[in-house]
């Protein structure tokens, strides 16, 4: 099912709201804090990742105590067919150093954000995965040096 083809009601966006804040609660406290029986969370919630409203449910672990680099990278291809653009968006998408992919209009072809462990395995990441693709035309690298902020949650 299409996620936005479902229609989410105020009941939907206060369970959505609370499991964005902490997708551990049991289904009684999302009952208890969303104001509705545990019956009806749970048939909500799962009628919410049968749509694929909630892709998945996740730990965020801080990028400090895993140590490493973030490197935010902007890369521009040689050809943007649709081929091209779906084949290197899956060749980054099986690279797991990659954390995020964007494809972008208006610059470069694609955003993405990488974590390393340091800057010699972000080297070795961009000569593996980005430049030794012979599609790809631009590289341009800007590395974190303070997470500022990191807010995974949607507005609803």
């Amino acid at each position: 099912m299409n996620p936005a083809a479902i229609e989410l009601d105020a009941t939907d966006r206060r369970l959505l709201a609370l499991l964005q804040e902490d997708c551990a609660l049991t289904n009684d406290e999302l009952a208890r804090r969303a104001h509705v029986s545990p019956a009806t969370s749970l048939r909500r919630v799962r009628r919410l990742v049968d749509a694929g409203v909630i892709e998945r449910r996740v730990a965020i672990v801080s990028p400090a105590a895993a140590g490493g680099v973030t490197a935010i990278v902007e890369v521009t291809l040689a050809q943007q067919t649709a081929e091209e653009l779906d084949r290197f968006e899956a060749h980054v998408g099986a690279a797991s150093e990659v954390q995020q992919c964007y494809r972008v209009a208006s610059g470069p072809d694609f955003v993405l954000v990488v974590h390393v462990p340091d800057v010699a395995a972000y080297h070795a990441f961009a000569h593996r995965v980005l430049t030794a693709q012979a599609n790809v035309r631009n590289v341009r690298s800007f590395f974190a040096v303070k997470r500022s902020k990191f807010e995974p949650k949607v507005p609803l």
